[in-house]
């Protein structure tokens, strides 16, 4: 379980990274606030991926035990 939340920790890191280089958006001048900006961003996306990773996981072995 701990290897899973891992892999998609590093998937949403890495797709906030892409994001936030390709993002056109002028920046914020405070560093804090892009660091608060891109961690906010790696918690949506993690949340996101879970939420799709395991429901797919327990529709998949609900339906096979039927």
């Amino acid at each position: 379980m701990k290897k899973i939340f891992l892999n998609i920790l590093i998937v949403a890191t890495v797709i906030t990274t892409i994001g936030f280089i390709m993002d056109g958006d002028a920046k914020e001048p405070s560093m804090l606030m892009r660091f608060v900006e891109f961690f906010m961003m790696i918690g949506i996306v993690f949340t996101l991926i879970s939420i799709v990773y395991f429901g797919i996981s327990f529709a998949r072995r609900s339906f096979l035990k039927a």
